[in-house]
């Protein structure tokens, strides 16, 4: 059986606790990454076939010889990569994929610019792309990128074996994509989803926001960001990002105190939610492709490059945010969205899809597989933690979940010190060594004043 290692934050079949994986940001700063990720996985488990195992979202180059001898080809889903602020990242993947001897296949890579499309922030970086997409090259037949300013920006340096594929995420359900509007017209009344990045609120988003909480009582806000989570589960507004209170998920906000915002860990119960929903809108690609999976009419408030050739290659109903009027209400957006396009040529752009993964040796569970029945089936038996929530309650249970999590983490440290004190009690290696040995527990104190700072919120809750 084919063995592929698959670049993802967490395999969709990992219950993880919600405590336990903001600690480990499983999905590496934004949930949306999970969409894709669990998408690709689904896609590449063929029955009998191919067997999909997740890396972790981490890159060790030295498990090179290691993937090289237990694996039969690397996946790289990827999204934005190519941005400034993900160049350090890109390079220890390139180093990595350079000592693979296994062929590496990278699905729906995307450059980050501005709605003018102009490459220029990105050109202090073009030899790290450059090497990156090179490395590549040599180990698959094509690379696949997200819609036409990345292939553009690519062929421009001069690559040919580009291909515009798309995102994985939108082939979920493999050529089947029905998307359809439930009501006649979006009221008071509807059940309204609604999404943004701190960028976009901070750009015009929140006065949209805010006065679409005031005329629909049901509306729901979907953060995506660990920041959101944290802000959510923790009440954390310990960074830059955490202190934006525009953001619905700042402990300030309204809807925060309504209880009417949530963060999900798994891809599965941020689809299944969004099913109960009439209409989802707002900046974020992917959680508006999370709506249109769940059959839920969405439209895209286009920020930048990155959602904008998105909703072009996949004809998915958008806005630029830049162009909307600060009292835009939602129910217009729902009248004129039309997702003829969309879902009708869905199946044109799955075969190209599928037509990508052939010529990189890949198989996908539609065309080789059960379709992806099994998967299914696998994921339905198991229970994952509900959307994470406002901490807006001091009840037992709450300070229980957190506090215990809290505890048995400085329990652990607290044992991983003493065995460090050992070890470092046995070192007569000098001054040198010592030090070294006493850096490791540096992140200890970390942990006690974060225990210290929600113990204090909840007493001041429970008060």
């Amino acid at each position: 059986m084919k063995r592929i290692l698959l670049r993802s934050g967490k395999s969709p079949f990992d219950v993880i606790p919600v405590e336990e994986a903001l600690h480990r940001d499983v999905f590496a700063t934004n949930s949306g990454n999970l969409i894709f990720s669990d998408a690709t996985h689904k896609i590449l488990t063929v029955p009998g076939s191919a067997e999909v195992v997740s890396n972790g979202i981490a890159t060790q180059v030295s498990a090179a010889a290691r993937i090289n001898e237990e694996y039969d080809a690397f996946v790289v889903p990827l999204a934005n990569a190519f941005r400034p602020t993900f160049e350090a990242p890109l390079q220890r993947l390139t180093q990595l994929i350079s000592k693979l001897k296994i062929p590496v296949v990278v699905v729906g890579v995307g450059a980050q610019a501005g709605l003018d499309n102009d490459p220029a922030r990105l050109k202090s970086m073009e030899s790290t792309v450059r090497g990156f997409v090179s490395a590549v090259l040599d180990h698959s037949a094509s690379i696949g990128v997200r819609g036409e300013f990345t292939a553009k920006y690519l062929t421009d340096m001069g690559f040919k074996d580009v291909e515009i594929i798309g995102c994985p995420s939108l082939f979920m359900h493999g050529e089947r994509l029905e998307v359809t509007k439930r009501v006649a017209a979006i009221t008071p009344e509807s059940r309204i989803s609604t999404n943004g990045s701190h960028t976009a609120v901070r750009g015009g988003l929140s006065k949209i926001l805010r006065r679409a909480h005031e005329n629909y009582p049901n509306l729901r806000y979907i953060g995506q960001n660990l920041t959101d989570a944290r802000q959510l589960h923790w009440r954390d507004t310990d960074s830059s990002a955490g202190r934006v209170r525009e953001m619905p998920t700042h402990p300030d906000h309204p809807m925060y105190r309504e209880d009417k915002v949530r963060v999900y860990i798994d891809p599965v119960t941020w689809i299944d939610d969004l099913k109960e929903f009439d209409y989802s809108f707002g900046s974020r690609i992917h959680g508006n492709i999370a709506a249109l999976l769940a059959g839920t009419p969405a439209t895209v408030l286009a920020f930048d490059s990155r959602t904008l050739e998105l909703c072009r290659y996949f004809e998915i109903p958008h806005r630029l945010l830049s162009e909307v009027p600060a009292d835009l209400d939602p129910a217009e957006l729902y009248e004129e969205a039309d997702f003829s396009a969309l879902t009708g040529n869905h199946r044109e752009r799955f075969d190209r899809f599928t037509s990508f993964l052939d010529k990189n040796g890949l198989e996908n569970t539609f065309t080789h597989g059960d379709g992806g029945k099994a998967f299914d089936e696998r994921l339905r038996a198991l229970r994952f933690p509900e959307g994470v929530r406002p901490w807006i309650d001091a009840d037992v249970a709450s300070l229980t979940s957190r506090f215990g999590w809290l505890q048995q983490r400085i329990t652990e440290l607290d044992a991983h010190n003493t065995q460090l004190k050992r070890e470092l009690a046995k070192s007569r290696a000098g001054a040198k060594a010592a030090a070294k040995a006493a850096a490791v527990s540096v992140p200890t104190p970390s942990i006690y004043r974060r225990a210290r700072r929600v113990m204090g919120r909840a007493l001041k809750q429970a008060k």
